[in-house]
């Protein structure tokens, strides 16, 4: 799995800060060795995401539990669904109930939100992005939740990709010198985003040698002129929609013939799918 180190970074955290020296209501109640099955039910319709990652949570506690899920991330399930079983001991099944669920639940919630979107662009050529706001910590897995909604991920960090917005071009005298300034500086492969609020700008991009630019809050008519000018370039530019994009603006800016269409409310403004779990000894 891909970013696996960040990911057992985060069940370390989140088994640390929830059971810390250990689970103390369930150690003076439950023999260790009752054994329970758990199954998690979707209470609402929505899309699945990060049954791998529940698993790895019951896999911190016991290493031989049955892992059984119904369904696939990226699936539709229906309120009343039931989701996944796991059969191990009943304490395991407690310890791991609240991290894993709090986990699952803002995946699917991400993965739902998303497809939503997705769903406004049928027919087009333009691909939703998620964007860098996200919980701390939980990048890896808000990223993975869009891709199972559907959507497209950006660059994870500010490691991968280039982007150079208003302050950089401040700071380097200019778009073209901003540009310059990158490319001799980072590896051959990485690509150059510009950050673009208006036509002279796009312009500018273009002489530059940007490979995206991104379109910041312009509106339809200007955005349309934009992409109409980078596509006349001929470099084979990308082009990124950006800025208060709501799903009912998505098809409108679709329209302009923007390659991408970038959207943090999938990932800052989150509510988790309502699932819940029932135990019971086996």
């Amino acid at each position: 799995m891909q970013y696996e180190n960040l990911i057992n970074k985060l069940l370390d955290l989140g088994i640390e800060e929830d059971i810390n020296t250990g689970d103390i209501t369930t150690e003076s109640i439950i023999p260790a060795s009752m054994n329970g099955v758990a199954t998690m039910t979707a209470k609402q319709d929505g899309v699945i995401s990060g049954l791998d990652i529940v698993k790895m949570v019951y896999l911190r506690f016991q290493d031989d539990i049955v892992f059984t899920p119904y369904v696939k991330d990226g699936d539709t399930v229906k309120k009343g669904d039931v989701i996944l079983k796991v059969e191990a001991t009943y304490p395991t099944l407690l310890r791991g109930e609240r991290l894993s669920l709090n986990i699952f639940q803002r995946m699917c919630g991400i993965a739902t939100e998303t497809a939503k979107y997705v769903k406004e662009l049928t027919d087009t050529h333009t691909e939703l992005l998620d964007t860098r706001k996200t919980a701390p910590g939980l990048r890896v897995l808000d990223k993975m939740a869009v891709k199972h909604g559907g959507g497209t991920n950006h660059r994870m960090g500010l490691y991968d990709m280039a982007m150079i917005k208003d302050n950089h071009i401040k700071m380097a005298g200019g778009i073209a010198k901003a540009v310059e300034q990158v490319r001799s500086r980072i590896a051959q492969g990485i690509k150059i985003e510009v950050e673009t609020t208006n036509i002279d700008e796009v312009h500018q991009a273009i002489e530059a040698g940007a490979d995206i630019i991104m379109l910041d809050n312009m509106d339809t008519p200007t955005m349309t002129e934009a992409v109409k000018i980078i596509h006349a370039a001929g470099q084979g530019i990308k082009t990124e929609a950006s800025g208060n994009m709501s799903i009912p603006r998505l098809k409108e800016v679709a329209s302009t013939g923007v390659d991408y269409i970038s959207v943090g409310a999938l990932t800052h403004t989150v509510k988790g799918m309502d699932i819940s779990m029932n135990i019971v000894v086996e």
